[in-house]
């Protein structure tokens, strides 16, 4: 064999060599991020400690749902559109240990522990004259709780409009769902005038009536109505202010390479306080306060979630929605939003974008935030303010 034949196998094997090695650094460099293992003796993030949260069909709506009132903004910039259709517990705090215990010998004596003021439950069924319409009921005289359980219709909703039926509590002078236990005589049922799906129809108002006099005939109570006419209009008004102040933020954030595994990805949000959703493929950043909306939900293929291998199922984006209604204004749940959004792209190497996909420049948030504050002073001021009891209903 001559040396230029011997040369020539000689660059032939090491182009094949470079080629084979810069195949497995691609497919090395391209392959999903896989989570990083625990260490040994590493405490688990706080999130793990927290329970599977349960929700209703409000947090089911915010990412999942149906009908839109508006139609989405013209400035593609700008996430803030009207929502379409969408109750965690917070992590119970662990006990800290203080860094100088007292000495043995000479105990501190135990102070008394206050007792933490337990807040009011929050009345979310609780009708009101804002959003309701309202009939009232009288007996000629009090009925035992058990015998209007039993009379109370079996289902809550009228149509698509939830409805209610509350007694007087004579005792403490409110009203309340009523109770085996109390004595009522009077009544008032109400159904909701507006929600996501539209405004109260006069085929619902007709039911609504229709299954009120039942239960009054049956207690022998004497009900009043409000007119149907008057009603609707009222329903429509509301609607239209419904309309056009329901608002969902959504950002897409995208990988800029590789893809990121589904447990790669989970293990992320979990640091930034998510925990696992009801539905396969997205997590909730719990509110402070149990039973409230979450602040924030990352939503991501539902197909990568359910994979066998977490590690070895591929996402190249995932979803960031507020649900500007169910928030209270003082969580600061759009700063909470860029903040995460933030810390995501940063560790995860990922761009943060628009709905279509586009890439957000920083500077595209800051009227996004004061757009907010209008939003949220115009919903105050008609008494409907973000996470209130009525706006939850409502916004639903």
């Amino acid at each position: 064999m001559s040396n230029l034949q011997i040369s020539l196998a000689v660059i032939g094997a090491v182009l094949l060599a470079l080629i084979v090695a810069y195949n497995a650094w691609t497919n090395h460099r391209n392959s999903p991020k896989k989570p990083k293992p625990t260490e040994p003796g590493t405490e688990a993030p706080a999130s793990a400690l927290r329970q599977e949260p349960a929700f209703d069909h409000l947090l089911d709506q915010a990412l999942h749902g149906g009908s839109v009132h508006a139609q989405p903004p013209a400035a593609p910039a700008s996430p803030l559109a009207p929502n379409s259709d969408a109750a965690d517990d917070d992590a119970a705090a662990l006990p800290i240990p203080a860094k100088n215990p007292p000495k043995a010998s000479t105990p501190a004596p135990a102070a008394p522990t206050a007792a933490k003021p337990v807040p009011p439950p929050d009345r979310r069924l609780s009708l009101d004259k804002l959003i309701d319409a309202i009939a009232t009921l009288h007996c000629e005289q009090a009925v035992p709780g058990d015998a209007v359980l039993a009379a109370l219709p079996p289902t809550r909703r009228v149509g698509s409009k939830f409805f209610a039926i509350e007694g007087w509590n004579d005792s403490n002078q409110q009203w309340e769902q009523p109770v085996a236990t109390q004595r009522y005589s009077r009544f008032q049922a109400g159904v909701q005038l507006a929600n996501r799906t539209g405004a109260l129809s006069e085929i619902e108002f007709s039911e609504f009536v229709q299954k009120v006099q039942a239960f009054a005939d049956t207690l022998h109570a004497a009900a009043e109505f409000p007119e149907m006419p008057h009603e609707v209009v009222r329903a429509k008004s509301l609607d239209n202010f419904a309309s056009q102040h329901d608002a969902q933020l959504t950002f897409v954030l995208r990988a800029r390479q590789a893809a990121w595994s589904a447990g790669y990805l989970q293990q992320n949000a979990s640091r930034m306080g998510f925990v696992p959703g009801s539905m396969a493929g997205r997590m909730l950043l719990p509110a402070p306060t149990p039973g409230m909306p979450p602040v924030l939900i990352l939503a991501f293929d539902t197909q990568a979630a359910l994979a066998e291998d977490l590690e070895q199922s591929a996402v190249r984006d995932l979803m960031l929605c507020l649900d500007v209604a169910q928030v209270n204004r003082s969580e600061q749940p759009f700063n909470r939003l860029r903040e995460v959004a933030t810390v995501l792209c940063r560790t995860m190497d990922g761009v943060l974008c628009d709905q279509n996909g586009q890439p957000l420049p920083a500077m595209a948030m800051d009227p996004i935030a004061t757009d907010l504050e209008l939003l949220y002073d115009q919903l105050d001021s008609h008494g409907l303010s973000a996470g209130s009891a009525l706006a939850r209903r409502l916004f639903s």
